[in-house]
């Protein structure tokens, strides 16, 4: 009896292929063919096999060969056919491809939206069916519903071929009702309430405005982590032996709602005993101490051990020990409840920079990179420079990211520094029009670059036209120039303003220059030259001026002023800070030459601070002093306060001194301008849609104008909210203020809305 037509089943091939192919084991193969085959071509499969044609035939090759084929994954099954031919023996495998999906519906969903849902599956159009594939779509269907509320939700899958190759698949999708959290039940919490303890999750109870924020959905792995939440902060306070219980949640018997039970073992709060140090130490046990922010008696804080732990690695690290390792060693004292820790340091080798290398720059010069780092190649490892060097590119405005890493260098003693920015445009080109709260009807143009050349220098060119204002203005500005850390730059401009009581045409220029005594804290000075004229004045102000002309000339004049600063500012990210002082002081003296005469100092302090996640608390004070130098202080040179830029509610120029009832002129005010200022403000600033830089700000704004110390209180004070937008034109305000106080014949008692392009204060 002849060995012919021999099909072997894939699945059964290892415990029958070698008798069915016995009566042809040794025989040569004279050809191998495949056949079934659709979409996978011939020569693919026949690549993945290690039979060819003038090998002996042999049950072991022929079950590996299969093996291999079906591996491909594209077969559903794959058999062994012998057949003889005129030549010899030849050896088909018979392939059947796995099914293709060509479409994918659904039915029944109404509170997710077939997009979201198609992200789910786990194949896609056009894709080799998986049934895993298929329980893993259905899994990920089900914790999409659930992640929304939709707990009950249910999903049933039809699988209908089309064609013997083809397939589609439906989804019939059950939402049911949403499933809210109704109550969180705490058990064995003694020292922290039940409205603290869930304070800290995550997961929270429904409300009436839960279909607006969300609370109460149930979201498994939120939970989870929710527990952990728990748990730490118990750790944070002195609770060593804490123990939180996995979370149990019941559907209630109507199946309307959800209840989550957790247990908290809290043990006995611990303090912190005695603290020590023992290893390697580079410095005496009495300034590391002054380092820790744990201090001995105080409750022990597992959160402040590692920012310890970190604190002692950067003191080791800033000296080149960039693999020194703090083992905190902790003795317990259940007696008196204390922890005593011993700080057990190993310091490393001591490791140097080899290179530096940038990338993503393909606009920025690697120099303007380079000055911005504070590592050095050859010299040591500085933990606390390569922090501020990510912090000083960051602060340069010119990228969305910089990354600084470390990576092994060509021995264990060496790192290189790894630099990789992703640029973003810092020039910026616009022309429109307007309205503006200060000058009405408003054109304007510019052309601003930030990093023009890739040299980090700064130009712009921008111009104005309002209708009660013009601005024309053209600098440049060079922050490192010729290559040193001198700043060095220079404006020329021209403005044209119509105030309440006068006009004003001024033409200047200036040269200005700083130097940074360190990163935190800069210098910056400048020279300019002013010619200005102050005309058109109004009835009011030309019957006060004619009172005592020599208060306030009009006609032209000229300013030759030096104005110098200081500035302290350590917040983390300048352009938009989170947390951190800037505090700035600046004095300004005319009376080089010029028509112009008087001194100005101002004070400026602003602090930031996290209050609750991306919730921003800041608080500015801002106080301002002119003075007299032999003549009367001109009048467009005092304080004037109101507006955007400082009490917000208020009119512009409109906090200052007032004179009422001016010979010939019945209830006429003229604003005089104050030789003093004191003003500031309270922000709270929370993200709206914080992929397009939206946020929103609440606001107290606090100040006066004054001459007379006695008449500066009671501050006027308003208070308000708005928007602000990093808009690809400048950062943009829209902000609504209202007074509190009100002063008659003056402010409008509903508030003033104000909004304005240009740098946040």
């Amino acid at each position: 009896m002849s060995c012919f037509k021999n099909i072997l089943p894939v699945m059964m091939i290892p415990f029958i292929s070698w008798s069915t192919l016995a009566c042809a084991e040794g025989e040569k193969l004279v050809e191998i063919r495949i056949q079934g085959n659709r979409r996978i071509e011939a020569a693919a499969i026949l690549n993945t096999i290690k039979m060819r044609a003038g090998d002996s035939l042999t049950g072991e090759k022929t079950d590996a060969d299969i093996r291999a084929i079906y591996k491909l994954g594209h077969f559903q099954d794959v058999q062994a056919l012998k057949e003889e031919s005129d030549k010899g023996v030849v050896l088909i495998y018979l392939v059947q491809e796995k099914a293709i999906v060509r479409e994918i519906t659904f039915e029944g969903n109404k509170e997710i939206t077939t997009d979201k849902l198609k992200e789910a599956v786990e194949f896609r159009l056009n894709s080799v069916f998986s049934p895993k594939d298929l329980a893993k779509s259905v899994a990920k269907i089900k914790k999409l519903y659930g992640d929304d509320g939709y707990y009950l939700a249910d999903v049933l899958t039809e699988v209908k071929k089309t064609s013997t190759s083809d397939m589609k698949v439906l989804f019939k999708i059950v939402e049911g009702e949403k499933v809210l959290i109704k109550e969180i039940r705490l058990d064995g919490n003694k020292a922290f309430t039940d409205s603290k303890v869930k304070g800290i999750m995550e997961t929270k109870e429904k409300w009436f405005m839960s279909w607006l924020t969300g609370a109460g959905t149930y979201k498994e792995d939120v939970l989870k982590n929710d527990t952990l939440l728990i748990a730490d902060h118990y750790l944070n306070n002195g609770f060593i032996n804490i123990k939180v219980g996995e979370p149990v949640v019941k559907l209630n018997d109507a199946k309307t709602s959800l209840d989550v039970s957790i247990s908290i073992t809290e043990g006995e709060q611990y303090r912190i005993g005695a603290i020590g140090f023992k290893g390697e130490l580079l410095e005496p046990e009495a300034y590391l101490l002054t380092k820790l922010k744990s201090e001995p008696g105080s409750v022990f804080n597992r959160s402040i051990l590692r920012t310890d732990i970190g604190v002692l690695t950067d003191v080791y690290g800033d000296k080149g020990y960039a693999f020194a390792t703090i083992n905190p060693l902790t003795r317990l004292d259940n007696e008196k409840k204390s922890v005593d820790m011993t700080f057990d340091v190993e310091k490393g080798e001591l490791v140097t920079i080899e290179r530096i290398n940038i990338a993503g720059n393909p606009k920025t010069r690697d120099k303007v990179i380079r000055r911005e780092v504070r590592v050095t190649e050859g010299g040591l490892y500085n933990s606390s420079g390569l922090k501020r060097s990510k912090q000083n590119l960051m602060n340069l405005g010119f990228f969305e990211e910089a990354n600084v890493a470390t990576a092994r260098g060509s021995a264990s003693n060496k790192l290189n520094v790894n630099i990789d920015v992703k640029e973003k445009p810092t020039g910026t080109f616009s022309i429109g029009g307007g309205y503006s709260s200060l000058d009405g009807l408003i054109a304007q143009g510019s052309v601003q670059q930030a990093n023009f050349l890739g040299l980090g220098l700064k130009a712009n060119l921008s111009a104005s036209l309002g209708g009660v204002s013009q601005t024309y203005a053209i600098g440049l500005t060079d922050p490192y120039f010729m290559d040193t850390k001198w700043t060095l730059g220079g404006d020329i401009y021209r403005s044209e303003r119509e105030y309440t009581d006068y006009s004003r045409k001024l033409s200047g220029a200036d040269i200005k220059g700083g130097y940074p005594i360190s990163d935190s804290i800069g210098t910056f000075m400048m020279y300019k030259y002013e010619i200005k004229n102050i005309y058109q004045p109004s009835l009011e102000y030309l019957a006060y001026n004619n009172a005592d002309p020599g208060n306030y000339p009009l006609g032209e004049t000229t300013t030759s002023a030096v104005f110098s600063s200081i500035t302290h500012n350590n917040t983390d990210y300048r352009m938009d800070p989170s947390f951190g002082f800037i505090n700035s002081f600046s004095a300004e003296y005319a009376g080089l030459g010029g028509n112009n005469k008087f001194a100005r100092f101002i004070t400026d302090h602003t602090y930031f601070h996290p209050v609750y996640k991306k919730l921003i608390a800041s608080t500015k004070l801002t106080l301002g002093y002119i003075a007299e130098v032999g003549q009367p202080i001109p009048i467009d040179e005092k304080f004037y306060l109101g507006g955007i830029g400082s009490l917000r509610g208020y009119e512009s120029r409109t906090v200052s001194p007032i004179t009422k009832n001016i010979t010939g002129i019945n209830g006429a005010i003229v604003y005089t301008g104050g030789e003093k200022e004191l003003f500031g403000n309270i922000e709270l600033t929370f993200p709206l849609l914080p992929e397009a830089g939206l946020k929103g700000v609440v606001f107290f704004d606090y100040g006066n104008s004054f001459t007379d110390t006695s008449k500066a209180f009671p501050l006027l004070t308003s208070y308000g909210g708005g928007i602000r937008w990093a808009s690809p034109i400048g950062p943009l305000r829209l902000e609504y203020g209202i007074p509190l106080k009100p002063r008659t014949g003056i402010d409008s008692s509903s508030g003033r809305l104000e909004f304005s392009i240009g740098s946040m204060f």
